[in-house]
């Protein structure tokens, strides 16, 4: 029986989706008894060199936490449709990415007259896997002969078995209709929106084979509303059995604690990584603020935002707990209504406070159903997934109907036994609102109707309320993913006094549901000086 390594705790700690990967003696075992990830190792170290660096020309034999990643791979009890591998820039994953997508081209992986494709955003990132690829194959006289470079499309061709692989990007529009077998997608972090009309064509492009695979490598994305954080995220919450997900990252964003260092960047552990340059880069991050975001999401691969977000994902978290229905009844709520153009998303957002000081927040958004598929494609979205999943209502007709969304309001607030306490509404066709209420016999007293100006008069005192009782972690939002879209993209903005707004102009995605629960919030926040606590500017992204 052949001896296995333990893997190292960092690596153990990495896994967060798929089974425990077993390495074995494979460099000295007989080539007929190794499995399919321990032929792809052999196939790096007998046949293939490093291209460059310090170790340039010598074996390809990577480190431990990339043998890893490959064994999961391809020797998981069940065909792995997807693998996931994050960690910091300059890492070592996009070396492993060059030695399956060779391993699939002219190694033992190979299919007869496939395609493999290579994907990123940009036609410079996309170029970066191509110029790995072809300079591993021009480094490894063992592999002359086997293969046909296509610099001016950044192909490389298989020669044995006619295998094609090329470099696609976005830029360049395309990789339509074909039929691809093997899809690595380099750094996806850098996809702000939950989905890509680049990607999903790519994506729908695996399915003519029954075992094709897809590689999704990247460093985290900013938000975790953005599509390579739903990926991760669905990986370590559902635990699919045909996905794998592999995450080096730093448990905190402590700049200075070295293990925070090592985590996000297992190649420290075998010298690939210079442990002088992070140490340069920590360094000038704590000298200049403004450089932090940017070593925490790609030194540190903490899921944080390079643009300069309101609220900090850390305390966005914290505050996700599921909220209880039954506040709602008991108390009544606090509606925030933030109304949108009659063909695109309206939010009415639910509070209510219980007897221990903590904020129950429920979303109700509407959008039309007609041309739902549209607003998806347009706002990168996935509208009409969360309409089937109950998570937005979609409205019957081309426009929202006010008095099908009153009326809706009523049967499952009012009829339900919850009394509205409040509305409050941002003035913008809050007329023709509050007449189809009337036509739906939603009956609502003159003084609970409450106008917010959207300025900065109004607006910073809600933001700062909000902030408070966010850091005193008061409030259940239950993680809706309207929410999230806001959450992880809305931008304040400050007047020379000082005071703040949010700016819809500047946010990537749409935040009216948040502004809505800013104002829903605001009644029902602590207002007496003792209870606001010290300055909570740290908070803000």
């Amino acid at each position: 029986m052949p001896r296995t390594k333990k893997l190292p705790d960092y690596v153990l700690d990495a896994i967060k989706c798929g089974p425990i990967p077993k390495i074995r003696n494979w460099q000295t075992l007989p080539y007929e008894k190794l499995t399919a990830g321990e032929k792809v190792l052999r196939f790096g170290k007998d046949y293939l060199v490093f291209p460059e660096g310090k170790a340039a020309g010598k074996p390809l034999l990577l480190d431990v936490f990339q043998q890893a990643f490959i064994i999961a791979c391809f020797d998981a009890p069940k065909h792995i449709d997807k693998a996931l591998l994050s960690m910091a820039r300059r890492g070592g994953k996009t070396l492993v990415m060059a030695l399956i997508g060779l391993a699939f081209t002219i190694g033992p992986l190979c299919k007869q007259n496939t395609l493999i494709r290579s994907a990123a955003m940009t036609r410079e990132q996309a170029g970066l896997l191509y110029r790995l690829m072809a300079l591993t194959c021009q480094m490894s006289p063992s592999v002359a002969g086997a293969y046909r470079l296509v610099p001016s499309s950044k192909r490389i061709i298989g020669l044995s078995k006619n295998v094609e692989y090329q470099s696609l990007s976005r830029d360049a529009k395309s990789g339509h209709g074909q039929a691809i077998y093997v899809l690595i997608v380099d750094e996806c972090g850098q996809v702000d929106a939950p989905n890509d009309d680049f990607l999903d064509m790519l994506f729908s492009s695996l399915g003519t084979y029954e075992d094709s695979r897809s590689f999704l490598i990247s460093t985290q994305a900013p938000s975790d509303a953005a599509f390579y954080s739903l990926e991760l995220d669905n990986a370590e919450l559902n635990q699919p059995d045909n996905v794998i997900s592999h995450v080096y990252s730093a448990a905190t964003d402590d700049m200075e604690d070295e293990t925070n260092w090592y985590a996000a960047n297992p190649s420290l552990y075998g010298g690939y990584r210079s442990k002088k340059d992070i140490a340069v880069q920590i360094q000038q991050a704590l000298q200049i603020p403004s450089k932090q975001s940017g070593v925490l999401n790609l030194i540190l691969n903490r899921r944080v935002s390079l643009e300069s977000i309101w609220l900090a994902p850390t305390i966005w978290k914290a505050n996700g707990l599921t909220p209880n229905f039954e506040t709602f009844k008991e108390k009544g709520v606090s509606i925030g209504l933030d109304l949108s153009q009659k063909n695109d998303l309206t939010a009415a957002v639910i509070a209510a406070k219980d007897d221990d000081g903590v904020i129950h927040v429920s979303v109700y958004a509407f959008t039309p159903m007609e041309g739902i598929e549209d607003r998806s494609r347009r706002d990168r979205v996935p509208y009409k997934d969360w309409a089937r999943d109950g998570l937005i209502t979609a409205v019957p007709g081309k426009t929202l109907d006010y008095e099908w969304i009153a009326s809706f309001l009523k049967i499952n607030l009012m009829d339900e036994g919850i009394e509205i306490n409040n509305i409050e509404f941002d003035r913008w066709r809050i007329a023709e609102f509050k007449a189809a209420c009337e036509r739906a016999g939603v009956d609502i007293l003159p003084d609970k109707w409450h106008q917010v100006g959207q300025g900065y008069k109004d607006m910073s005192p809600r933001l700062e309320a909000m902030e408070t009782i966010m850091l005193q972690e008061k409030i259940n939002h239950g993680k809706h993913p309207v929410l999230n879209l806001g959450a992880s993209s809305a931008i304040a903005v400050k007047d020379p006094s000082g005071n703040r707004k949010l700016d819809k102009t500047k946010a990537k995605n749409k935040i009216d549901a948040l502004v809505a629960m800013v104002m829903a919030v605001y009644p029902l926040a602590a207002s007496t000086e003792e209870d606001w606590g010290d300055d909570v500017s740290w908070m803000i992204g």
